[in-house]
């Protein structure tokens, strides 16, 4: 304790202790009995403090008007319209605790004017509404020159690290879906392909400064005293103007352009969906990051001020919020296509969700009121779009029969588009429960009452995959032969079917929407079973031939046997050459025609087989086994053409 006692002394010690309690007194503002009731306290504690009874009687004769001219003498000092003064700032490294002086000064003379507004000294009121005026304009540039130099540069690179992607596999077209369907097939993708990104989120962690922290306290210090002087419009202008600067440069970084609505409506498909991906996740940054971090800095510098900080924060955002939204109205009355649905569905659903947010924030009528037009009109686009996919399916007239009855690039097109609508359930039941036309209308001739107790939208996918299967059928007529035109229809069928099935489609449109689809593929595998083998299995009736074996007609078996041999090379010619891509199903297939073919080709030959071979040239007539006809059959649907002779044996 004793060596704290001598290190007081020393040096000036006791000074600073005589300095810091006058301070103390002086700061409380009270009466001279008061205070000096107080000095007894404090010198009850420490005898040294006792000399301050000097310093009070001291300070009570200074007079007001000395206080004033220490004040103004500082301001005069930092006048901006003198060149020294210009060339400092208060808030350099080196001017400190000039900076905390020249603040006192202005609070001195606040205070003065305080008192001096009820007497009629007219020359010292002007002397400080002056010394005021210079001190608020040095104090906007100061205000000015901290924010500026302090303003922190948005990480782009680490708000979109931050930023969650979910890839979801689906092209993006060029164009039309009807104008070049071949480009869609699953075994063309590659990874150079650009696919459609979904449901970029951001972490609810992530903040941003966008003021150095160390520069608020200076920023509100100066900021009140702009306030207690009557010059809060010029405050206001001052932040708003160096902030809204700042906000264009972080939308810049984050890759967003200022262009008009007429700008966008003329920029080609491939850059405007690269547009619109960087507006999305730039409306998620801004809302989320930006716009709330602008916001805890305004309250910051602004503390206490409610209504100033509102002003202020909208003047401020105003101008970026509404650039982004433009974009969305020009995207939401733009031309509608089919590939631009998900991206219009990104943007509705950004700002749908973002729209508390910003109701929370910003309270600038006008600006809440357009981004709900905004939202509006994204979501009339999005339904508007997706009527326009339901017109392109159900019109699409291409002629080109697909080659072998593969799956039509159609069906791909339009199951992977389907696929990927599932993800939008939520927003698209949102905006069908809302829309007028649901597509009940078509479902009404539908048997299946489960129907009307599906969502909207899943009423919507059944009505368009109905479409696309009567388009498909369409399609299948231009095969001009008929067991093609099924096997076409069984392709493309169980495409779908699959496609369902493997995906939250299934889920969607349920069980027995399944059941009924498979049903239906089972009605054309007979309809493909009756029109491919009908005529060869007539050549294996008994009916022409006679009652008993003994009575058959050599002539006659002779020419049943030729004409099923020639129909089944014929068949098996053509079927090799079709394909049926579903390895299952192609093995189905082929069980189905075995059991048909393979018994009553046995049968016939075991009853008749034996008059045939008793005469010349029996080979001719006969030149296989059931167990040959059945290796034949593992050849069709494979895609390659072959011709039977190649690999004909005689029976032993």
């Amino acid at each position: 304790m004793a060596s704290t006692t001598t290190s007081i002394n020393s040096g000036g010690g006791e000074d600073r202790v005589l300095a810091t309690a006058q301070q103390i007194v002086k700061s409380l503002n009270t009466p001279k009995e008061v205070r000096e009731d107080m000095l007894l306290i404090f010198s009850s504690f420490d005898n040294r403090l006792s000399n301050i009874t000097n310093l009070i009687d001291g300070e009570d004769s200074v007079t007001e008007e000395d206080r004033f001219d220490a004040a103004e003498k500082v301001i005069l000092r930092w006048d901006s319209s003198s060149l020294e003064a210009s060339r400092r700032s208060l808030n350099s490294e080196d001017s400190r605790n000039e900076a905390h002086e020249y603040l006192s000064a202005v609070d001195e003379i606040l205070n003065l004017m305080d008192e001096l507004s009820v007497r009629s000294d007219s020359d010292i009121v002007d002397r400080a509404e002056n010394a005021i005026q210079l001190a608020m304009s040095r104090l906007e540039d100061e205000f000015r020159l901290v924010m500026i130099r302090n303003t922190v540069p948005l990480d782009a690179e680490r708000l979109y690290g931050s930023i969650r992607r979910t890839a979801l596999s689906f092209p993006v077209n060029d164009g039309e879906i009807y104008e070049d369907f071949e480009s869609f097939s699953e075994e063309d993708r590659s990874a150079t392909q650009p696919y459609h990104e979904r449901g970029a989120s951001l972490g609810d962690d992530v903040s941003v400064d966008l003021v150095d922290p160390k520069a608020v306290d200076e920023l509100k210090e100066i900021a009140s005293r702009m306030l207690r002087s009557g010059y809060e419009k010029e405050c206001v202008q001052v932040y708003s103007s160096v902030r809204r600067d700042a906000l264009d440069e972080c939308l810049a970084i984050l890759g967003i352009e200022k262009l008009s609505i007429e700008e966008v409506q003329r920029i080609e498909w491939n850059s405007l969906d690269e547009k619109m991906k960087r507006w999305i996740q730039a409306v998620k940054i801004f809302v989320k990051v930006i716009l709330s971090g602008e916001k805890c800095l305004c309250d910051q510098i602004f503390s206490g001020l409610d209504d100033t900080k509102e002003i202020c924060f909208n003047e401020t955002v105003k101008g970026c919020v509404m650039q982004l939204l433009n974009f969305g109205e020009a995207v939401a009355i733009g031309k509608r296509s089919p590939e631009k649905l998900f991206r219009i569905l990104d943007m509705y659903d950004v700002i749908y969700n973002g729209l508390p947010e910003l109701e929370e924030m910003v309270t600038d009528d006008l600006v809440i009121a357009e981004a709900k037009g905004v939202l509006t009109g994204l979501g009339e686009a999005a339904i508007g779009t997706f009527v326009e996919f339901e017109n392109a399916v159900r019109s699409e007239t291409s002629k080109k029969p697909m080659q072998c009855g593969d799956i039509h690039p159609l069906t791909r097109y339009v199951m992977n588009y389907v696929k990927l609508i599932v993800d939008y359930s939520d927003t698209l039941n949102l905006l069908l429960d809302n829309s007028q036309d649901d597509g009940c209308d078509t479902l009404q001739n539908d048997n299946d009452n489960d129907n009307f107790r599906l969502s909207p939208l899943a009423r919507r996918l059944v009505r368009l995959i109905s479409s696309l299967q009567s388009n498909l059928e369409e399609k299948s007529r231009l095969y001009e032969d008929t067991a093609l035109q099924y096997i076409f229809l069984i392709n493309n069928s169980l495409y779908v079917v699959q496609k369902v099935k493997g995906s939250d489609l299934g889920e969607l449109l349920g069980d027995n929407w399944v059941r009924k689809r498979r049903g239906q593929i089972r009605q054309y595998a007979t309809s493909y079973l009756r029109a491919s083998w009908s005529k060869t299995l007539s050549f294996l009736r008994d009916e022409g031939i006679g009652v008993s074996s003994s009575n058959a007609s050599k002539v006659t078996l002779k020419e049943r046997f030729k004409n099923f041999n020639a129909s089944f090379e014929d068949i098996y010619r053509v079927q090799t050459a079709w394909k049926v891509p579903d390895a299952q199903l192609r093995e189905e297939l082929r069980i189905s025609i075995s059991e048909k073919v393979i018994p009553a080709y046995r049968a016939f030959l075991g009853r008749f087989g034996n008059l045939v071979e008793s005469g010349r040239h029996a080979g001719k007539y006969i030149k296989y086994t059931a167990e040959d006809l059945e290796s034949f059959l593992l050849d069709l649907f494979e895609g390659t053409p072959r011709v039977l002779h190649h690999m004909r044996r005689k029976s032993s």
